[in-house]
């Protein structure tokens, strides 16, 4: 049954976009047109109904707490682990909103998606390459300097060690939210590993756990509680795997 279950993850995920390409060149106009409420409107309606999609018919059940930490009084960058690649959907169908990601810039040569996660206001990353990393996120900072909520997995990559483990939590992805000013909202998710990776690559049914964290201001942060920032967070996370 997974195998099936697998097959239908990647119909489904190309399928949508395919049957929904029309809606893509809409928002695409809308974007060169400088239409922004055009562009989020249609966001923010088509990228969780595709990514609930994506759970669904995967057999995977989304339990969401803590929605109500989310500040509503201006952006916010949110810090998750990373641990399935189930994370992004999960995030963009789990959230108060789909927001832009930082993202690795395999992600932005897939036809499509790509395009898609544009629109979304996501940033794609060269890991192996500082100058390329320094502008990535110089142009996340920018997103939430306009306004903008961000998602950040600060570990760069997924962590593949033990169950309600994580890797280290680099800094620069709370340097934009010390510069910006904006609160810091943890996002532990777990189990989601167990029902792709786990089973070498092929979709499980099961449950997945988001838990929204309160926030951590970072206006007035003094600079031993900004280099100590990431580890605390990844602590917090870490206490709810």
């Amino acid at each position: 049954m997974s195998i099936f279950r697998t097959i239908a993850l990647f119909v489904y995920l190309f399928g949508y976009m395919i049957v929904h390409y029309s809606v893509l060149c809409k928002a695409e106009r809308a974007l060169a047109a400088g239409d922004t409420e055009t562009v989020r409107q249609l966001v923010k309606k088509h990228i969780p109904h595709w990514s609930k999609g994506i759970l669904n018919v995967t057999g995977v059940r989304l339990s969401v707490e803590g929605l109500d930490n989310i500040p509503k009084d201006g952006p916010s960058v949110f810090v998750a682990n990373h641990r399935s690649y189930y994370d992004i959907p999960l995030l963009l169908a789990g959230l108060d909103e789909p927001y832009g990601i930082l993202a690795k810039e395999e992600l932005g040569k897939i036809p499509l998606l790509n395009r898609w996660m544009k629109l979304l206001g996501c940033v794609f990353v060269q890991r192996d390459d500082v100058r390329a990393s320094v502008r990535a996120l110089n142009d996340a900072t920018a997103i939430v300097e306009s306004g903008r909520s961000f998602i950040i997995f600060p570990e760069g990559t997924r962590y593949k060690g033990e169950e309600g483990g994580a890797g280290e939590f680099k800094a620069g992805a709370f340097r934009i939210a010390v510069k910006t000013g904006a609160p810091v909202v943890p996002v532990a998710i777990s189990g989601a590993r167990g029902l792709f990776e786990a089973h070498g690559n092929r979709a499980t049914p099961g449950t997945v756990y988001v838990r929204v964290l309160p926030p951590i201001r970072t206006a007035g942060m003094s600079r031993a509680e900004q280099k100590q920032l990431p580890d605390a967070v990844r602590q917090t996370i870490l206490a709810e795997l």
